[in-house]
């Protein structure tokens, strides 16, 4: 098994913009690309500024940081992944979507490389076969945000071979995560818990048996988690909770997945969470009431 030398991370969103960081901080070069440049340049300056906080918090060394930075490269064409080990795709949670991306990146990626999706619920088996490499195809599921969060979920599909996952879990732990590692069925092992635990909250909220705050605080102090689930749904976003419950409620058959209507309300609304400022609660407010007042 080779080492994992040069990574390249598609979608510059959150998690696209975390994994790129964390690799380059575990020394490995990486290209960033996003298909919208004003995406991709707000990436840059998100990325750099985290690293230069962590630098200035001790957190890493003058040293680190630096070789980080000029690790980091950003590509706004895909052929700048010619040369990559591992492509990890973070782009939007759509199948249709990601099945392109594939396949496309099966004719720009070397022989040897392996394709990785960060999914959280598409089957690994159906977005292999779009490639002519299906033995090289692999879930890789980051949690939010990958360099905060110790876990990533790796995914077998049918048909990734045994080097693939050896290549994979290798590079997870030299990027310093634990490993849990899940069949290719709906939603693998973190969502298929999480997502009906989230959706049960909403149908709390919905049917009138408590507040969101009610909600939330039972389960912090009740359950010991730390954020509840419907402050957790805003922070994943609501488009893909509910994106991976219709994925969930499809695989299984289960109505138990059904997404709850006012869930499927907000999102039709357009409250998707935090990344929009208002979810379940109002961010906006927040941001609002923490603003210095005017020096007259």
């Amino acid at each position: 098994m080779a080492e994992t030398k040069v990574i390249g991370v598609i979608g510059s969103g959150q998690m696209g913009s975390g994994i790129a960081q964390l690799a380059a901080v575990r020394g490995i070069d990486v290209w960033l690309h996003d298909s919208d440049p004003v995406a991709l340049s707000r990436a840059t300056k998100t990325i750099t500024a985290s690293i230069q906080r962590l630098v200035s918090k001790g957190h890493l060394s003058r040293e680190v940081g630096n070789d980080a930075l000029r690790r980091l490269r950003y590509a706004s064409n895909l052929e700048e992944f010619h040369s990559a080990d591992v492509i990890i795709e973070a782009i939007v949670e759509s199948e249709d979507i990601k099945k392109k991306l594939f396949s496309d990146l099966d004719k720009i990626a070397k022989v040897s490389a392996v394709l990785a999706s960060n999914t959280s619920s598409i089957s690994i088996t159906r977005l292999a076969s779009v490639t002519n490499r299906p033995n090289q195809v692999i879930g890789m599921h980051f949690m939010n945000p990958p360099p905060i969060m110790k876990l990533v979920e790796i995914v077998r599909g049918a048909d990734t071979s045994d080097e693939t996952f050896v290549t994979i879990k290798s590079l997870a732990e030299r990027l310093g995560k634990t490993v849990i590692c899940s069949q290719d069925y709906p939603g693998f092992i973190v969502n298929r818990i999480l997502m009906p635990m989230i959706n049960e909250a909403f149908f709390a909220l919905y049917t009138g048996v408590a507040t969101k705050e009610d909600i939330d605080t039972g389960m912090k102090l009740g359950t010991n988690h730390p954020m509840g689930p419907l402050e957790l749904a805003d922070f994943i976003g609501l488009d893909v909770c509910l994106s991976i419950l219709k994925v969930l409620h499809a695989g299984l058959g289960d109505t138990k997945y059904i997404p709850c209507p006012l869930l499927v309300q907000y999102v039709d609304a357009g409250r998707l969470g935090k990344k929009r400022g208002i979810g379940v609660y109002n961010y906006q407010k927040v941001a609002e009431a923490v603003k210095p007042s005017p020096r007259l």
